[in-house]
């Protein structure tokens, strides 16, 4: 008579927030225990119960059983034999209670080899979750593991079980210890370990939130990651207010963009800077996604328009006292500004040779703000590498830094 064999199970990895429930699937036959002692009258029955089984006929395997458990005075290896051929036919059938009953029996009986008996503890504690048992399911995972268990989407669920059963604590430090030992072996941590953890510190430490959900951009750029990134950076206390049009400029470059308030006031931050250029390049893309020239405000959005070619037309004519009032300055700062406004415009060679000259005469105000205009307008001229470079020497506290790192992501990302 055949016996039955646990094979690897196929674990879906938990979304944060939703007990996703793992399967329990592909439990095949074996012979391991095809050689002890069985009575006739209880191996006929479990060998027309696997008769049923391998015919998909999973309720009439299950009926089929509980035939033999009638039988009076079964020995512990008909019992064992009995309960490992109800486990599969029970999963087969979908019934997570018979599942776990069985599961339960062929764990404590400790009769399989080991690398078996690792398997089926898994089995018990995904039955457990999937019956939201989950204070269970976390002991036995906890099993799983300390006795070996490698599979490491299995964590997800640890993470979840103790969760679920109130231990927030516990759930919190498996989860770092998760992220840290992915790192630590240079793996990238999964998507759900990263959420999971994001989810669990967005309140009690917004450091960690922000730095895991960087990470989360990072790795998974997911656009939803980028709206929580930005959100929560310009939300901070130390984030300057004199950096909102360069978060503007990332928001855009990430496509978070797209209502006609934020194309207007970002068109007229930018006329207000002295980059004419650039608000005409984003009056453009305002008009081109149809958030600009329609609706009751069209005439208005005509105007900005006109102002802004107006004001290209003044900057070109007045470029060259422009450079030499900025090259006569006593500090980088007008050289800086007049290149960024070039650049920004889509004269990239020009304005990044004149930034670079400011930042060399020095005497900025600030130089954090010079090193992150400089490296994204070298990005903006597709000269990534440079624009990488320059970007990693941005150190400012004030949102620079961060704004800095973002863009160096932003760059990785992009094609």
């Amino acid at each position: 008579m055949k016996h039955l064999r646990l094979s690897q199970l196929a674990i879906l990895i938990a979304a944060i927030g939703c007990a996703t429930v793992p399967e329990l699937t592909g439990i095949a036959g074996n012979t391991a225990y095809a050689q002890e002692a069985m009575r006739a009258e209880v191996g006929k029955i479990v060998q027309q119960a696997n008769e049923l089984y391998k015919a998909r006929k999973y309720r009439d395997a299950l009926g089929k059983l509980q035939e033999a458990d009638r039988v009076g005075n079964k020995t512990v290896n008909e019992n064992f034999t009995i309960e490992r051929m109800r486990l599969s036919v029970a999963s087969a059938a979908g019934d997570n209670d018979a599942v776990i009953r069985s599961a339960e029996v062929i764990v404590a009986a400790n009769k399989l080899p080991a690398k078996e008996q690792l398997q089926l503890i898994q089995v018990l504690a995904n039955a457990y979750f999937k019956a939201n048992s989950f204070a269970k399911a976390a002991k036995m995972y906890e099993r799983y593991f300390s006795e070996g268990g490698t599979d490491s989407s299995a964590r997800q669920y640890l993470i979840q079980s103790k969760s679920m059963s109130g231990d927030n604590a516990g759930a919190l430090k498996d989860t770092r210890a998760e992220i840290q030992a992915a790192e630590k072996a240079g793996r990238v941590p999964s998507q759900s370990t990263l959420e999971a953890y994001a989810y669990a510190v967005q309140k009690s430490d917004k450091a960690a939130y922000l730095a895991t959900l960087e990470k989360l951009v990072m790795h998974y750029g997911k656009k939803e990651y980028w709206v929580n990134l930005l959100n929560s950076v310009e939300r901070k206390p130390e984030f300057s207010s004199r950096l909102s049009m360069d978060l503007y400029r990332l928001k855009l470059a990430v496509g978070q963009i797209s209502k006609t308030s934020d194309y207007m006031e970002m068109a007229q931050m930018a006329i207000q800077d002295g980059n004419a250029g650039e608000a005409q390049k984003i009056i453009d893309q305002g008009y081109k996604a149809g958030a600009l020239g329609t609706g009751a405000e069209a005439a208005r959005h005509g105007r900005l328009k006109d102002l802004a070619a107006k004001r290209v037309a003044e900057a070109k004519a007045g470029l060259a006292a422009a450079e030499s009032a900025a090259e006569k300055s006593a500090d980088g700062t007008a050289l800086v500004n007049l290149g960024f406004s070039l650049a920004t415009a889509g004269e990239y060679d020009k304005g990044i040779s004149l930034m670079e000259q400011g930042i060399k005469k020095g005497n900025l105000k600030y130089v954090d703000d010079a090193e992150l205009h400089l490296g994204v307008a070298q990005l903006l001229a597709g000269k990534k590498s440079a624009g990488v470079k320059t970007l990693k020497n941005v150190k400012g506290k004030d949102g620079t830094a961060e704004l800095a790192r973002f863009w160096v992501i932003y760059a990785s990302q992009s094609k």
